[in-house]
């Protein structure tokens, strides 16, 4: 079972909001998840996209693989250089 942080949509037709969860790989996008860590909202200007790093980081140090569009958003954000730099010190 791989787990991976990826977005969940939310929110009503032509008006997405996401979350970001921690899933099981195999479960439907809208499906199973075992945490919630944050959300994303595309229709702000500028995009709104919040997490929590600390459960973020305990997800990320069990394994679990970020999707490309939640680590694109994550390194736009600064979030995956902060944890990378709190691991090595």
């Amino acid at each position: 079972m791989a787990i991976r942080i990826r977005l969940m949509r939310m929110g009503a037709k032509k008006r997405p909001f996401y979350r970001v969860v921690a899933a099981n790989s195999e479960a439907p996008r809208d499906g199973k998840f075992f945490e919630i860590l944050g959300y994303y909202n595309p229709l702000k200007d500028p995009y709104e996209f919040k997490i929590d790093p600390q459960k973020l980081k305990k997800w990320l140090d069990l394994g679990a693989e970020p999707t490309d569009t939640v680590r694109s958003l994550l390194k736009k954000s600064g979030i995956l250089k902060e944890i990378k730099e709190t691991a090595t010190n």
